[in-house]
């Protein structure tokens, strides 16, 4: 089972908006529709009363993150599980669109939806690959963006757990903005010691006539 496919569709949808930012791009049906990707025919099934209930599930798996992210793996838990008994899905042995070099087919296992609207569908999906990721990775591979104001969703992959900002961009802002509040630091400790020597530096004598 694909279950970094599976698991970015929370990623994405979380990542539709920018709280600290006030910035939202799920602001449409055809925002909503491109967060399927290629699963067009899901995509179709978009209504305009779709883009409140898909606010709504991401609201919900945004609480996951932050709560895995603030390390309270068992709220993060049952967080995911109420979404889970809310949007089932069924998995189902699938092959026969995949081929091996054989010819064969290549099974493998895919979750099928039953909504009975668009965000259903989409939450459904969501839910169960961020179940499989944090049951396969660990909690603690849910993090959010430490590089302020950013705060978009990541999932961890890193061999050593040391993932700590959504994308090399916010990876190297955050890198440069903590050098350059080091250089401020020495400067600010530089002329602070400059200022105790001249301080503590004894008087002249006068010379007498």
């Amino acid at each position: 089972m694909e279950l970094a496919y599976y698991s970015d569709y929370a990623v994405r949808l979380v990542n539709t908006e920018e709280p600290a930012r006030n910035k939202d791009a799920l602001t449409s049906v055809d925002a909503v529709r491109e967060l399927f990707g290629a699963n067009g025919q899901a995509a179709r099934r978009a209504t305009d009363a779709d883009v409140t209930r898909f606010r709504a599930v991401r609201a919900r798996l945004r609480a996951v993150f932050e709560a895995a992210d603030g390390g309270d793996d068992t709220l993060a838990v049952d967080l995911l599980n109420s979404l889970l008994m809310e949007f089932p899905v069924s998995p189902q042995i699938s092959g026969h669109d995949i081929r091996d070099s054989d010819g064969k087919p290549d099974w493998h296992m895919h979750l099928t939806d039953h909504p009975s609207n668009a965000t259903a569908g989409y939450a459904a999906i969501a839910a169960m690959g961020l179940a499989f990721h944090l049951t396969s990775y660990g909690v603690d591979r849910l993090g959010l963006c430490e590089a302020a104001p950013c705060r978009n969703a990541y999932l961890d992959t890193s061999t050593n757990r040391s993932r700590r900002y959504c994308s090399d961009r916010c990876a190297t802002r955050a890198n440069v903005a903590a050098y350059r509040a080091r250089k401020r630091l020495e400067t600010e400790r530089a002329t602070e010691t400059g200022r105790s020597a001249d301080t503590a530096q004894p008087a002249t004598p006068r010379t007498e006539r």
